[in-house]
Formats: C-alpha cells, structure tokens, sequence
C-alpha cells in the first residue's frame, strides 16, 4: 500500500516528502513548464530528494517514446518510470522499454481490456484514471476492482495505481479494492490528516487539561 502525489509542484512536494509518508510522485512535464520550471530541473531536484519512484511521461510516437525513455532513464537511473499512454504506439514503447528493464507507468486506462493489454506489455504499473470515469458515468472504483480482480486471478505482477482521485474518501475505497498505489494531489494527501471529530476531540483534550491546571492552581 502506497501513497504517490500527483503534482507538478516541486515545493509541495519537498514538503510532502519531509513526513515520511509518500512513496513516490506522478507528474507531466506540461504542469511543470506551466509553472515556469524545466522539466528535468524538476526531476533531478526530485531525485536529489532520494524520492525512490518518479514517472516522467514521454510523447511522441512509439519510437520517439522508446528513444526519450531510454534517455531519461539513463539519466536518472532506478528512480525514473516512464510513463506512456494507453495506445499502440505507447503499448509498443513499453513492451520495449521494460525488456531494457526500465520500469514504466502505463497510463490513460479507461477498461478493463485496456490495462490486461498493459500488462501484457510488461507494464510495471497500470493507471486507471478514476476521476475522469466518474466523469462520464462510470465507476471509477469500480474499474479499479475490476482490474485488480483479473490481475490476481492470472497472477500478474503489474501494480494498479489508482490515478486521478480528487477526494479523500476514494482513496480508501481504492486500497480497499486492491489498488497497490493511490496517487494523489497534495490537496487530497492533506485532507487524509483531517476529521471533524478529532478536531473536536482534540478542543475537549485541550480544554479538559486547561481546566485540570486551574484546579490545581486554586487547590495550591
């Protein structure tokens, strides 16, 4: 059971990495230039960090995919995965790239058929975008369980990573549905600290031991 964050925010992310508690981070090199930064200042800052897993997306076509992806992991090591569509050129791309051993990050998953085909390719991890199903009215968590049914039935070592959650509550319901990875934006990774009742909780320790120092004050 793993936490990524999903951000392009570098800031954010040094500061989610400082508590201990993510294990890796999905981001695209579009957000990045859209905050003004070079995409690959980014990734070395991140694997600088000592962030163990870094999926770094390539475009292009199957063989421009194949050629970055070689390149960037080269360039940063074990710590990068590359992560490529869900199409034939990208499919191709990771058949390819994970017989060099590279780890990769297919994502754009919508079906079931599409992350078997993924892993079929040797994905290391398949990415079931949940958010934007929900969008067009279907279940989300649902594909995740789906997914994680079929991969177990089969044996299949290709991780689900649970992608495009805008919530606290799907993150949840996704480990509880087998998911291996949840990737989150750090809006959602803080809302995980969060419940109305342990702030409540917290009032009533706070006032019950304020109270207890009066009373001994006034018995001294």
């Amino acid at each position: 059971m793993q936490i990524f964050l999903d951000t392009a925010d570098s800031e954010a992310i040094e500061k989610a990495w400082k508590t201990g508690l993510i294990d890796g981070v999905t981001t695209n090199p579009s957000l990045i230039l859209k905050n003004g930064q070079d995409p690959e200042v980014v990734y070395q800052k991140l694997v600088d960090l000592g962030i163990p897993d870094i999926s770094m997306e390539v475009v292009g076509t199957g063989d421009e995919m194949v050629t970055e992806g070689r390149r960037l992991a080269e360039k940063f090591g074990k710590q990068a995965t590359i992560k490529v569509p869900c199409t034939r050129g990208g499919l191709a791309a990771c058949a390819l790239l994970s017989r060099d051993g590279i780890k990769v990050n297919v994502t754009l998953i919508f079906s079931q058929s599409q992350a078997i085909l993924a892993a079929k390719a040797g994905a290391t991890y398949v990415s079931p975008f949940v958010g934007r199903v929900d969008d067009n009215s279907f279940g989300g968590l649902c594909l995740v369980k789906d997914i994680v049914k079929v991969f177990k039935e089969h044996f299949v070592r290709t991780q689900v990573l649970a992608a495009s959650i805008r919530e606290v509550r799907p993150v949840g319901r996704a480990f509880e549905y087998g998911a291996d990875i949840c990737t989150i934006p750090p809006k959602v990774f803080d809302g995980m600290y969060k419940h109305i009742l342990t702030d409540k909780g917290l009032e009533l320790f706070q006032n019950d031991y304020e109270q207890t120092l009066r009373d001994l004050e006034e018995t001294n």
